[in-house]
């Protein structure tokens, strides 16, 4: 009996200290100073070209590539871009040095800008280099913000000469990383 009553006793006060919880008042104006600075990678650009599709005479010849870059149709991404930044990888097993051009080009195909990209030829150890990370920020920024196509334009330097038999590929990997601010 007197557990029983012990237990309705220990109830009820754990009950009235339930309704006496602590509280305090919501201000929902601090949503106004809320900032959100999330950072997006993904992948940019990619390019695997055997050398027998490169097919020359040992002089200097050239080809060009384009592809739609409609990232910035979004206004809502476009307008909160603060910064963006491309890293790019180029690996080339080919007996021959190449240039390696990036054009970000508008609607019209004006060259808004250029990135160039030197390339050893192939030694026989391990060419893979990592360039240095192009930023864009600033009106450097602005003009990525018009790009509308990437062109690729491989200039091959003079060398010997490759033909349906030549062996290896020229390689470009590419990454870009966004950086928006969201007030």
């Amino acid at each position: 009996m007197k557990s029983n009553s012990s237990r309705k006793i220990s109830s009820i006060i754990l009950l009235a200290f339930l309704f006496f919880s602590c509280s305090s008042d919501l201000d929902f104006d601090q949503v106004k100073d809320l900032k959100l600075e999330p950072v997006f990678v993904a992948n940019l650009a990619y390019f695997d070209i055997p050398a027998n599709q490169l097919i020359d005479d040992g002089g200097t010849h050239i080809a060009f590539d384009t592809r739609s870059f409609d990232v910035f149709k979004d206004s809502f991404f476009t307008n909160r871009l603060k910064k963006a930044e491309f890293n790019f990888e180029i690996e080339n097993n080919i007996d021959r040095t190449f240039i390696v051009n990036l054009l970000l080009m508008n609607d019209d195909n004006q060259i808004l800008q250029t990135i160039s990209y030197t390339v050893p030829a192939y030694q026989g150890t391990t060419n893979v280099i990592k360039y240095p990370t192009e930023v864009f920020e600033n009106e450097r920024l602005n003009l990525l913000k018009q790009t509308t196509k990437i062109g690729f334009v491989v200039i091959i330097a003079a060398g010997p000469p490759l033909n349906n038999e030549s062996l290896g590929n020229l390689k470009l990997r590419s990454s870009a990383t966004a950086y928006l601010v969201i007030e």
